[in-house]
């Protein structure tokens, strides 16, 4: 089993940048994707982006592409979101979430998940 803590969550204005950090522990040297996900209030948790095992690899959702960022730090088992120019509708909370296997968008496809980051970002 995994086990995934994120941390890096906050309030901020809008305009400002976050970065989420995704630490895993237990069984981490089975290769893994990793993602983030992000759930609004009455939503559906919705899928953000994706990594792969060595971090070679990365997809982000279009509707925050050109804003948002996935990496992996192999070495520590940490896998960062980087957050730059937050809107209000980015507000949600964040979901570290990993797989064995390929990476996959949907949140069904994965096996291990964090207790999840609150970020909201005023107007």
């Amino acid at each position: 089993q995994v086990q995934l803590v994120e941390s890096g969550g906050g309030l901020v204005q809008a305009g400002a940048s976050l970065r989420l950090s995704c630490a895993a522990s237990g069984r981490t040297s089975r290769p893994y994707s990793s993602a983030w996900f992000r759930q609004e209030s009455g939503r559906e948790r919705e899928f953000v982006a994706f990594i792969n095992w060595s971090g070679t690899t990365t997809y982000v959702a279009d509707t925050v592409r050109d804003r948002f960022t996935i990496s992996k730090n192999i070495a520590e088992n940490t896998v960062d979101l980087q957050m730059d120019s937050l809107k209000p509708e980015d507000t949600a909370v964040y979901y570290c979430a990993v797989r064995y296997g390929t990476m996959e968008t949907s949140k069904v496809a994965y096996d291990y998940w964090g207790q999840g980051a609150q970020v909201t970002v005023s107007s």
